[in-house]
């Protein structure tokens, strides 16, 4: 089973590449930006066929490893195929 996880800084937590790339954007004239955050996608092989186990192991690892849930959010979804 893939499992896709997204993790993203969770608000109020500095975010240095989405400062740069905001400036940078405006300094290209994209004025109407008004906030750009950054995070990571990782997608996992699990050996399940089973999407909620699946879900589970990974989000297992992304308390364990993956993701500093100290600052991180993270979301995890099973994908067919």
């Amino acid at each position: 089973m893939k499992v896709e996880v997204e993790i993203i800084r969770r608000p109020g937590i500095a975010d240095p590449e989405g400062a740069t790339v905001h400036k940078a954007l405006r300094g290209l004239g994209f004025d109407a930006v008004e906030s750009i955050r950054f995070g990571r996608r990782i997608d996992v092989d699990v050996a399940t066929d089973d999407p909620v186990e699946a879900e589970r192991i990974v989000a297992e690892m992304c308390e364990r490893l993956l993701a500093n849930p100290v600052i991180e959010d993270y979301t995890v979804a099973a994908r067919p195929g």
